[in-house]
C-alpha cells in the first residue's frame, strides 16, 4: 500500500485553505469563494491606528459606503448605521465610514475622530482615515462609486450600497436615514442575493 496518493490529496486540501484565507478572497459561510470586485480593490489606512487594510476582506458582502463627519446636522446618522451593521451583519452586511473634511465639517485628527464616534455614538463598524470624497482630490474608492452610480458626494453622508459581487452600485443622499423604509428595501434586496 503507497502513500502517495495521499499527496496530492494533502496539498489540494492546503492550497484550498491558503485561497480561502487571501485577502483578495472572502466568502460567505457555504458559499464559494469570489474573486475581489474592482469597486474593492482598494488599499486605505483604518481609523484607530492608520494600519493598511485591504476593502477585498469584505469580497461576497453587501458592503455600505458612507462619508462622515463630526460636526453636521446628520451625524446623529452614525446611531441609524451603527443599528444597520448589528441587525444585518449577520447575513453578510458591512458598513464602512470614511469621515472626509470635504465640507469642512471634520477638522479633527483620525484620533479624535475615532474617540468621537466611539464614545458618542458606540461606533463599532470599520471606520478608515480622512479620506477626500468629491472632486478632482476624490479617493479612487469615491471616483469609481460616483462613476458607478453616476451619482457623486454633494454633502456628508452620502450612501453607497454596493452589491454581492460588486457590479451594481446604488446611491443614497445625506437625506436618506439609515432606517428609511427605501434604503433598507435595497439593502434587504440586495443580501436576498446569492
Amino acid at each position: 500500500m503507497q502513500a502517495f496518493p495521499l499527496i496530492p490529496v494533502t496539498l489540494a486540501l492546503l492550497a484550498s485553505a491558503a485561497l480561502a484565507a487571501s485577502p483578495a478572497w472572502a466568502a460567505q459561510p457555504g458559499a464559494p469563494a469570489q474573486a475581489c470586485p474592482a469597486v474593492l480593490q482598494q488599499n486605505v489606512l483604518r481609523l484607530q491606528d492608520e494600519k493598511p487594510q485591504s476593502l477585498c476582506q469584505y469580497s461576497g458582502k453587501v458592503v455600505v459606503v458612507v462619508n462622515t463627519a463630526s460636526f453636521c446636522g446628520f451625524t446623529p446618522q452614525y446611531k441609524g448605521l451603527e443599528a444597520l451593521y448589528n441587525k444585518y451583519q449577520g447575513r453578510g452586511l458591512v458598513v464602512l465610514g470614511f469621515p472626509s473634511n470635504d465640507f469642512s465639517q471634520e477638522s479633527g485628527s483620525n484620533k479624535d475622530i475615532a474617540e468621537f464616534c466611539e464614545s458618542t455614538f458606540g461606533v463599532k463598524f470599520p471606520m478608515f482615515t480622512k479620506t477626500a470624497v468629491s472632486g478632482q482630490d476624490a479617493s479612487p474608492l469615491f471616483r469609481q462609486l460616483t462613476a458607478a452610480s453616476s451619482t457623486p458626494v454633494r454633502w456628508n453622508f452620502y450612501k453607497y450600497i454596493i452589491s454581492r459581487d460588486g457590479l451594481a452600485v446604488t446611491a443614497f443622499n445625506s437625506m436618506a436615514d439609515p432606517g428609511s423604509p427605501k434604503f433598507v428595501a435595497e439593502i434587504e434586496k440586495q443580501l436576498a442575493r446569492p
